[in-house]
């Protein structure tokens, strides 16, 4: 008589544990833990940049622009951002990235970003102009100080369009902040705050022409970045998401290749204010 109360009290142990441990499995969602995801995404941007000053230094002319004013150079709604062949030509970003803890996670990301000094402003210049009678540009010779100054295209050309690009490495937390929407499956839907901090050089492509001089075309290592971000993540289902981003920074690059001539160079520093959405998804090997 004892052994089959022992046996039935076995069976009913071991099925209240089967039930307690499959209401603990239901509780525990995919999304409340991201130590140990990947994370990738792409996107597109937009930026606003500050003054700055443009120092330009040859064998024959040394002499600064103040106050520079420049813009990006937007693409628009384009098929350009899905297409291989043209992912260079829109402005856009791309990072991928590791959760290190289950707030905290390091990323590498490209930020390509265009910057193009505004055409036919009015700006000051400061040095001296000293280019060989024969030389196309030579008609911009003189001793400048402080002095105003039209930025033709006989004058001046000036973008890093292909692009401002900040290669970066980037520490950032995030942070569920659901239940502020009442949302309890954030398996579903969930919503994230992320902010992080970032370093990296910058690796532009810069299309100069200046006083008629060819102009260089090639990717050159001219300086470094930092930068602030904050940003709103929306993942939908566990593994897909939506991110919006508010990202500034400081960019200083003193070694800009402006023409064919390895002399000739170019320096300039100033910050930036960037706004970037992206589509990506998250998820564990």
């Amino acid at each position: 008589m004892q052994k089959p109360i022992r046996i039935t009290l076995l069976l009913l142990t071991f099925i209240l544990n089967f039930n307690m441990h499959a209401q603990i499995s239901e509780e525990v969602k995919y999304t409340q833990s991201n130590k140990g995801k990947f994370f990738v995404y792409y996107g597109g941007n937009r930026e606003n940049y500050s003054k700055s000053d443009i120092h330009f230094k040859g064998a024959d002319y040394n002499f600064t622009l103040q106050d520079v004013k420049a813009h990006d150079k937007p693409k628009g709604y384009s098929s350009d951002y899905i297409n291989p062949a043209n992912m260079t030509i829109p402005q856009t970003n791309f990072r991928i990235g590791y959760f290190l803890t289950d707030h905290y996670s390091l990323s590498l990301g490209l930020d390509h970003m265009k910057y193009v000094v505004t055409q036919n402003q009015i700006g000051k210049i400061s040095g001296i102009i000293n280019l060989p009678t024969s030389d196309e540009g030579s008609a911009f010779n003189g001793t400048y100080s402080n002095e105003n100054i039209e930025f033709t295209k006989e004058f001046l050309i000036f973008e890093h369009t292909d692009g401002l690009n900040y290669i970066n490495i980037e520490a950032a937390r995030t942070d569920d902040i659901s239940a502020l929407f009442h949302i309890k499956n954030t398996d579903k839907f969930q919503v994230n705050l992320t902010e992080g901090i970032g370093g990296g050089m910058l690796y532009p492509k810069t299309n100069s022409t200046l006083l008629g001089k060819d102009r260089n075309d090639e990717f050159h290592v001219a300086g470094y970045g930092v930068s602030l971000k904050t940003g709103i993540n929306l993942t939908f289902f566990k593994h897909f998401f939506f991110q919006a981003e508010l990202k500034g920074g400081y960019i200083d690059m003193q070694d800009i290749r402006t023409t064919n001539n390895p002399i000739d160079k170019a320096s300039q520093h100033f910050f930036f204010l960037q706004r970037m959405m992206a589509v990506g998804g998250i998820f564990r090997i």
